[in-house]
């Protein structure tokens, strides 16, 4: 999406829209299945080569899925990609393994419950075979290694006469008996096989021969092992993490502050934003999501709860309360209302791949904002539009609070975020696309979609600005179905290189390729 690339771009026209298929479902519901809070998805993300995808819940698991439809070639991925070999399957992911990151704790100093809700998680570089991820709930951080281990299997000694041992037989009827189960160390879950055992009876003319234990077999198993812990640094609920492209640092930020700690150092951390004012009383904003830019190490951005975004720059000052820049939209004359700025604050900020552009969203919106035109966004999605007339019911049910998440494709053609009923908009953001697709988080994703041709829109470049509704009709959703604010769509990820998402409704993980 740089200067060069648009003038391609428009000479090429639009890229076409894409047709979304189902790929797979993990954790699906039966019709009528209850559905445990523990259970419900609260974070996913895919790592930097999209091989694999890891999601956490409100129970406090991190659960970790690996690609497979690339390994089954033969070949390596890079050497599918040089010989510009094409991938006829769609991607297929499967279960890898979970564990329990964090556990519900009690602050007594507070008298606070600390629930153990996984609210971020980030993939770190990867070294040695082993996967390292950080993942944190409202108030702990933690940076966890998973990697493969060889348990070894230590074979049964010839105790017992009537069965078959080790390296070799001692009685011809073994063949016929199972082995007994050992644990790992090589100690046996059956007391007769405890050499301490008083049921032990040499046979008539003693042992022959004394075996030895024997290692029979090297299991491999995934071990999750926690690192380190970054703890005791937020006052508020930590709402975001952000590594650093440094691959040695990575960001933290609560509703007031923002800290930078080093990936081995967890004992200490530095505050590089502040927005706490002197007093409570005078606070009109809080900080919503952070994320660090993917290439600049120096450059970190963060949006508020007044919708608007600050990019700042570590190199200006150690405080950086200060932004390098402000990018907001000036409020339209005539349209303040009671909902304004409850449906101005943004809940999620992402960086485009080349860092160039960032993606928001607010309660209503997405928006494309240039980070070398801080006039206002170059581009604004309405997710859903039709939902405005029913604003009260939202405050009144406190849906209006929900934050969804927001991703961008690799190649940055495309937007996406979530919605109710569990659905989810695609949005083109390619000069002169109207591309505006609904999907819905089932197997058919295509269900709800109806094939109304949008409104066409003026060409995206870096001075013109979009907005984008799709196929909406007031008071109901696109396929004319009265809306469930019970279900909803808050989180959601495209991978980094291949036009595929993953979305979470409730305890389901659903895929999705084009």
């Amino acid at each position: 999406m740089h200067g060069g690339d648009e003038v391609v771009a428009a000479l090429a026209g639009p890229p076409q829209p894409l047709d979304w298929k189902f790929s797979q479902v993990f954790g699906e519901r039966t019709a009528g299945e209850e559905v445990q809070e523990v259970d419900i998805i609260s974070a996913i993300e895919f790592d930097k080569t999209g091989d694999h995808l890891a999601t956490g819940d409100r129970g406090g698991r991190v659960v970790l899925f690996e690609r497979t439809d690339t390994k089954d070639h033969g070949v390596s991925r890079r050497d599918m990609e040089r010989m510009d070999y094409l991938i006829s399957r769609h991607p297929e992911f499967r279960y890898k393994t979970e564990f329990q990151s964090h556990e519900p704790e009690f602050d007594y100093l507070k008298s606070l419950e600390i629930e153990e809700k996984i609210n971020k998680i980030r993939w770190c570089q990867t070294a040695n075979s082993a996967l390292f991820l950080l993942s944190t709930n409202d108030k702990t951080i933690k940076f966890w290694k998973v990697q493969e281990k060889k348990v070894k299997k230590i074979s049964d000694m010839n105790l017992d006469p009537s069965k078959a041992v080790g390296n070799g037989s001692i009685a011809s009827s073994s063949n016929s008996s199972s082995p007994k189960p050992c644990l790992a160390n090589g100690s046996s879950l059956d007391g007769s096989y405890n050499n301490l055992s008083h049921d032990f009876s040499f046979p008539p003319g003693g042992l022959p021969s004394l075996h030895l234990p024997v290692v029979t077999s090297q299991e491999t198993n995934l071990v999750a092992r926690c690192r380190r812990v970054y703890g005791h640094a937020h006052d508020y609920h930590i709402n975001s993490i952000s590594n650093n492209s440094d691959g040695e640092t990575f960001i933290s930020a609560d509703d007031l502050r923002i800290n930078l700690w080093n990936l081995e150092i967890s004992n200490q951390s530095f505050n590089i934003v502040d927005v706490k004012p002197a007093n409570m009383e005078d606070l009109t904003e809080v900080i919503t999501s952070a994320e660090f830019h993917p290439t600049h190490c120096n450059m970190l951005a963060y949006s508020s709860s007044k919708g608007s975004i600050r990019l700042i720059d570590l190199r200006q000052s150690a405080l950086c309360d200060s932004h390098a820049k402000l990018f907001e939209e000036p409020e339209a004359p005539g349209s303040r209302s009671f909902f304004t700025e409850i449906i101005a604050s943004i809940s999620d900020i992402k960086f485009a791949k080349d860092g160039r552009y960032i993606l928001s969203r607010d309660y209503m919106t997405l928006k494309l904002w240039d980070i070398n035109m801080d006039s206002g966004p170059v581009a604004t999605f309405q997710v859903h539009e039709y939902l405005r007339p029913k604003l009260c019911d939202l405050y009144e049910n406190d849906s209006i609070f929900d934050k969804f998440e927001c991703c961008l494709s690799g190649d940055g053609l495309r937007v996406a975020t979530g919605s109710y009923s569990n659905l989810f908009r695609v949005f083109g953001c390619a000069p002169g696309s109207t591309e505006a697709t609904t999907l819905e988080a089932s197997k058919n994703p295509m269900r709800r979609q109806v094939q109304t041709p949008s409104r066409p829109s003026r060409p995206l470049s870096s001075i013109t600005r979009v907005v984008r509704r799709g196929t909406e009709t007031p008071g109901v959703d696109a396929n004319g179905n009265s809306f469930d604010f019970t279900t909803k769509l808050l989180h959601l990820a495209w991978h980094p290189t291949e036009n595929s998402i993953a979305c979470a409704a409730a305890n389901s993980l659903y895929m999705y390729y084009a």
